[in-house]
């Protein structure tokens, strides 16, 4: 597992052995930050089930301003911090929050995200459940890009309230669906 591009380019991240996380593909990561050149300097970022944080590092070493990641499995916990310490990211940089993610999405919000990355646990079917409950947050009156992953048998709808789907593109075994949020 590697950060592809940007100031940590090429740096290797930790090796790890755990069975509840699949890292997110450098074929993925190269799709989603390739649709997020023109917005991710300088962007505000939720990782949602960060797993490893190699997306949101992803993220900051591209010119992300902050990215505010939501774990809760212990072991994720420990390699997301070993990967920051690795690379000399600071807790200012990347705020790491120890909840539920659909917790989270039900707390309040002053500010929005400009970028929202979701990557549920590949073992558990909630892609559309994840959505459901960022449409209902108070985080849908922000406008915001979101990529989910999802496995290729989950089924998404094209909204979810503000939150509007923009593209879908199958890869196998998952597929990435980018959404938008419009707040009118």
């Amino acid at each position: 597992m590697r950060v592809i591009s940007g100031k940590y380019g090429s740096r290797r991240l930790v090796s790890f052995q755990a069975n509840h996380v699949r890292p997110t593909t450098d074929r993925i990561k190269e799709v989603i930050f390739n649709k997020l050149q023109g917005d991710i300097e300088d962007a505000r970022v939720l990782d949602l089930f960060a797993g490893t944080g190699s997306l949101g590092i992803e993220a900051l070493s591209r010119g992300a301003r902050e990215v505010v990641a939501v774990e809760q499995h212990p072991l994720s916990l420990q390699i997301i911090q070993k990967n920051c310490d690795l690379l000399k990211i600071t807790k200012d940089e990347h705020k790491v929050i120890k909840k539920d993610v659909l917790r989270f999405l039900k707390g309040s919000f002053a500010e929005g995200f400009d970028i929202v990355l979701i990557d549920p646990p590949f073992t558990e079917v909630m892609a559309d459940e994840v959505l459901k409950a960022y449409g209902q947050s108070e985080l849908a009156r922000f406008s915001a890009k979101i990529f989910i992953e999802a496995g290729a048998k989950e089924v998404l709808q094209d909204q979810y309230g503000s939150v509007l789907l923009e593209e879908r593109k199958n890869y196998g075994d998952k597929f990435l669906s980018m959404y938008y949020v419009d707040p009118k």
